[in-house]
């Protein structure tokens, strides 16, 4: 039963799928109002500016094997409803609710000055929870303090917040690398059809024009190296956030999942900074528009065909008054 428990838990909110369970391209499944969160977390603009549950379609990917999900104009509410998740759900909690439920004993953490007292209130002064004698005659007298409940609800609330705009920043990141991969696929593809143009121009001049094309066939490879070397590093940089991030909303994830309070209060507050300083890009360059353009490889030899067209045979005198014209004019 708890290894069944275990497949009836949504990736989301962590807690058992609710209906209606909606099922992914993928079979993957997820709570219908956590698929919308991811939809909404994904697609902010596209949210904004419907202002209604139906949009005109979207895409987000799924969380537990990352693959995209395109949605119509019904946006989640046009996603299968998984009928036989829903029924394992209804059977799976009718059963338990005949057997009586186990006590469950949490330890709850004890103050390190005051070993008798637990630790039941949050010092907002200090950002640390601490007992009540702690507040009394301790460290903590003139600061100011929250109950403990209270803060553990707003800091889960946020932490919850920052993981849906980690999620929606690591769509964006992965946007941003897909544009990358398609833009090396667009210079090589480009360099291809122009250094193909430039062949078929010197093809036409013979062993004449070879040393020119081989130095601009040269040319257009160094800059595609170049340019691909740019682009191969600025790749890297986008996945190396985008694994430390992935870490971090691992991590994010897992302390969610502490329902002791005061366990996840001491690394709740460092792990929002990380998360809010995972979402900023702006240390990471971008491509210029045209970047992967390869148009100024272009090779125009109007004038060197109309001086080839004037060459002819010359004799005698002929040739001493026009030997200054040589092949190798034709292309200073």
């Amino acid at each position: 039963m708890e290894s069944l428990e275990k497949q009836l838990i949504c990736p989301i909110c962590l807690e058992m799928f609710t209906k209606p369970v909606v099922i992914l391209p993928c079979q993957h499944n997820l709570c219908r109002k956590c698929a919308n969160d991811v939809f909404q977390a994904s697609n902010p603009y596209l949210s904004a500016r419907s202002g209604s549950t139906v949009t005109s379609g979207g895409r987000f990917r799924c969380p537990s094997c990352r693959h995209e999900v395109v949605l119509d104009r019904h946006g989640v509410y046009g996603l299968q409803r998984n009928l036989l998740v829903e029924n394992i759900i209804d059977m799976y909690k009718q059963g338990n609710t005949s057997k009586p439920v186990p006590e469950v004993k949490t330890d709850q953490p004890m103050c390190e000055e005051h070993e008798d007292e637990k630790i039941n209130i949050y010092c907002i002064t200090c950002s640390v929870p601490t007992c009540s004698l702690c507040k009394v005659f301790g460290a903590h007298k003139n600061c100011n303090v929250a109950p403990l409940n209270d803060v553990f609800g707003q800091q889960k609330v946020e932490l919850t917040d920052c993981v849906s705009m980690l999620v929606g920043n690591n769509e964006r990141v992965q946007a941003i690398i897909s544009q990358l991969d398609e833009t090396c696929r667009a210079i090589d593809e480009n360099s291809r059809r122009q250094k193909s143009r430039v062949c078929e121009t010197f093809d036409h001049l013979f062993v004449l024009l070879e040393e020119k094309k081989s130095e601009m066939t040269l040319r257009i490879n160094a800059e595609q190296e170049e340019k691909l070397d740019y682009i191969r590093g600025l790749r890297r940089k986008y996945s190396e956030h985008l694994e430390g991030t992935a870490k971090l909303l691992e991590t994010a994830i897992q302390t969610m999942d502490e329902s002791e309070m005061a366990v996840f209060l001491q690394t709740a507050k460092p792990l929002l900074l990380k998360l809010v300083e995972g979402t900023n890009t702006s240390h990471l360059d971008k491509v210029q528009h045209g970047y992967e353009n390869m148009e100024h490889f272009k090779a125009n030899f109007d004038c060197q065909r109309k001086a080839l067209a004037q060459i002819s045979f010359r004799t005698g005198s002929q040739w001493g008054e026009h030997q200054r014209l040589s092949y190798v004019d034709l292309f200073v």
